[in-house]
């Protein structure tokens, strides 16, 4: 029990690394005045598979970097995340099985991508409320007020918001999926496990 501890103690410190660093190294889709860095939610994502008490962990980790390295919107944001980690890892939990499809791991999983999409929305939601506080508070750059709320916080933030979680938890899911062949990932073990008794009620 110690052991397990103390691993997930150490993937948790591992996936905050992750986070506070992707978005300084990964590629950026910039449409002005708003920018996308690729599989910056990816460590939260992976997260996710393993606890609820280890997505939480992650969000704070990285927020409380982002509070000391960068803008105050951008650690708040950051923070945000915390609403679609406890829920989606609190899903996940209750509901393995959306993992696979027909006992597989695969992209076209369409539960798991009805699951993403969700996700997706509420973090895309959490996102745009943070973003709006500082609009109407005047602490944007010109940028976002030339363009138009609209524009700036529903469709950049809004929509691509959604677009940008959809992609990057495509990406923890397949990092997920490759690693649960050599490691244990706690929702996979679970949806393995919940399959194998399906399997044997049916016998």
């Amino acid at each position: 029990m110690k052991n397990n501890s103390v691993k997930h103690l150490t993937i948790s410190a591992l996936l905050i690394g992750l986070g506070v660093l992707i978005p300084m190294v990964m590629p950026k889709v910039v449409i002005p005045p708003a920018s996308f860095t690729l599989a910056s939610h990816v460590p939260v994502f992976i997260a996710m598979f393993f606890s609820p008490g280890m997505a939480v962990a992650v969000v704070l980790g990285t927020a409380f970097g982002f509070f000391i390295s960068t803008s105050p919107i951008i650690a708040l944001r950051a923070f945000s995340h915390i609403l679609f980690a406890v829920i989606g890892a609190r899903y996940l939990q209750k509901h393995p099985e959306i993992v696979f499809k027909n006992g597989q791991f695969t992209l076209s999983n369409g539960k798991f991508q009805v699951f993403n999409l969700i996700i997706g929305l509420i973090h895309s939601a959490a996102e745009m409320i943070v973003v709006s506080v500082f609009y109407f508070m005047g602490n944007m750059p010109d940028t976002y007020y030339s363009q138009g709320y609209i524009y700036t916080v529903f469709i950049l933030m809004g929509i691509g918001g959604v677009i940008h979680s959809l992609v990057d938890y495509n990406i923890a899911y397949f990092v997920a999926g490759t690693l649960y062949k050599h490691f244990n990932l706690p929702i996979f073990d679970k949806a393995i496990k919940q399959e194998k008794e399906l399997k044997k009620m049916v016998a």
